[in-house]
């Protein structure tokens, strides 16, 4: 027998016959439902083969990981942990138990200013001597830059990292890079992959300017992005950038290979309040991706960023890197994800749309003249809208936001560690603050047999939960004039009509006969224009149905709320 499954073969399976297979098991849908489009306006394909790598990235799939293979320096990456205490005091204790337990580099953001004492600056200055310091938005007058001034000279070589800002470190600091292409800001505005990578090149070329030569310039030049939860597409923005930059430098008469750090952060975009542990898991999500693609250096936010941070919180995002490299063994792999269909599409594609965009932006005269034309603040914004959009008609999914809401818990009140603009749980945030103020009594109006209506009740009590709304069921109705009596004898703000769907036009044929004219109800599922006319002139208000725009239609139901709560 065991001879017998060694010697057996599997009949191979070319794209053209995978493809009809998949046909069949869509039953009439067409293939392209099998596509996935992304807002980089990218397809994503269900299947990548060797045979449909070859007729995509036309022969280039070995020169993207040799580029990117060559111009990574290590396959191995800094922890970049940061500290929030606001007291220098606390500050120095945090950073040092976080350096005796795995982080590798000082942290420090000026936008978040910190109390300092001489003594604390003095202990600071030991530490930049022994780990890699990375400190951005330092302004001009924070007492952090008076350690650079006092190190010895002979010493300054030491140091090494970056520090971005009004920033003018005094001579011999020649490992410590001070210009940046820093996404963080256009990222949390709604970019997409294109933009922050074609918005990285300008920014670069602009700073070049201010260099004698190139190779001076990209010793002193790095690059910060946040990495999102598009999980491969995150891979392939990190490797596209590699081969981008090494595109820029060729065009500079730069014949070698050249890299410069990448350092990638954690994106808070998709950070909630609402059931902040699955932050936690966006965060891994996240760090992985950005291992993958090859950053240098990474830091990992706490999950509970939004309200305030605990040692705990801290612990477990320094750990999500620890159990990274002690369990996978990434930091000995270049270029993990090389070689990979699907990953190496996404890179090139990214690549030509982003190389394309570069050169739109310098036709039109460089970075600083793009955002003062007004140009670039338009397409974020456009790019938020979408973003919102495909949350608001669950395109997209925000675990224990817009779905999977859990009405067990309330939000916190908690003044957030780092306030992120941009952040798309915000919406959903303020009509949960709304509805735990104000509650309205709300019923699932339901008929016939519980596994009639039930996929219908369950889905509008997930939808309404999503703004914090609870929802209860009423008796499950056997008939119209049972149910007639029930909504009037009963006392409730809101009624859902939740019935089967091939029952629902025969059933309100004689529940409109006799609607209350003082109830707010609405009907659960879609219908044609003509039944929803009708059943409104009746009395119904509005309809619940999958593929509604959610936040819209929540918005509404608080606005009629408050309009009942005046009267």
């Amino acid at each position: 027998m065991v001879s017998e499954m060694k010697a057996s073969k599997f009949q191979q399976v070319n794209d053209q016959e995978w493809r009809e297979i998949a046909i069949k098991s869509l039953r009439g849908l067409p293939f392209e439902k099998l596509i996935t489009k992304t807002i980089e306006g990218i397809d994503i394909a269900p299947l990548y083969t060797k045979e449909y790598t070859d007729n995509h990235l036309q022969n280039v799939q070995e020169k993207i990981v040799q580029t990117v293979r060559s111009g990574t320096a290590s396959p191995n990456w800094t922890i970049a942990q940061q500290s929030y205490a606001p007291e220098g005091e606390q500050w120095m204790k945090e950073i040092k138990e976080s350096l005796e337990k795995g982080n590798e580099s000082i942290i420090y953001d000026g936008n978040r200013s910190v109390n300092w004492k001489d003594e604390q600056l003095t202990e600071m200055e030991k530490l930049v001597l022994k780990y890699p310091i990375y400190a951005f938005h330092i302004k001009e007058s924070d007492p952090l830059l008076t350690i650079f001034s006092k190190i010895n000279e002979a010493d300054r070589n030491k140091v090494k990292g970056a520090i971005t800002g009004d920033v003018r470190l005094p001579k011999g600091y020649y490992f410590v890079r001070t210009m940046v292409a820093d996404q963080l800001s256009i990222h949390y505005q709604g970019a997409d992959i294109v933009t922050e990578l074609a918005i990285a090149l300008s920014k670069a070329v602009e700073e070049a300017k201010n260099v004698d030569s190139f190779t001076a310039f990209a010793n002193q030049f790095f690059v910060r992005f946040a990495v999102d939860t598009h999980f491969f597409m995150e891979i392939a923005k990190i490797r596209a950038f590699r081969i981008l930059w090494q595109t820029l430098a060729e065009s500079y008469g730069y014949d070698k290979q050249s890299a410069i750090p990448v350092y990638s952060e954690t994106s808070l975009r998709t950070y909630s309040k609402l059931d902040p542990y699955v932050n936690l898991l966006r965060a891994g999500n996240e760090a992985l991706s950005a291992v993958l693609g090859g950053t240098d250096i990474l830091t990992v936010h706490p999950h509970n960023i939004l309200s305030k941070v605990t040692p705990t919180s801290i612990r477990n995002a320094r750990n999500i890197q620890l159990v990274i490299k002690e369990e996978t063994f990434i930091q000995y792999v270049l270029d993990p994800a090389g070689g990979s269909y699907y990953i190496d599409s996404l890179t090139n594609e990214l690549i030509e749309k982003a190389w394309i965009l570069f050169q739109k932006i310098e036709a039109q005269g460089g970075y600083s003249t793009y955002v003062a034309s007004g140009t670039l603040e338009e397409k974020l914004q456009q790019r938020k809208k979408e973003r919102i959009n495909e949350l608001s008609h669950h395109k997209k999914s925000l675990i224990g936001t817009n779905k999977y809401a859990d009405l067990s818990t309330t939000l916190t009140k908690e003044e957030a560690t780092v306030d992120v603009e941009g952040r798309l749980a915000k919406t959903y945030e303020d009509l949960r603050l709304f509805f735990e103020k104000d509650q309205p009594k709300v019923v699932l109006l339901t008929f016939g047999k519980l596994k009639e209506f039930k996929p219908r009740a369950d889905f509008v009590a997930g939808f309404l939960a999503a703004g914090g709304i609870k929802t209860v069921w009423s008796p499950a109705f056997d008939s119209v004039e049972t149910a007639n009596k029930w909504i009037k004898e009963n006392d409730f703000d809101y009624g859902i009509i939740c019935i089967h769907p091939n029952e629902t036009e025969q059933v309100m044929v004689t529940l409109m006969k006799d609607i209350p004219e003082d109830k707010w109800l609405d009907v659960a599922g879609s219908y044609e224009t003509r039944l929803q006319e009708v059943w409104i002139q009746a009395g119904i208000d509005g309809f619940i149905y999958k593929g509604q725009d959610q936040l819209e239609k929540l918005t509404a139901i608080k606005k009629r709320f408050e309009q009942e709560v005046r009267r």
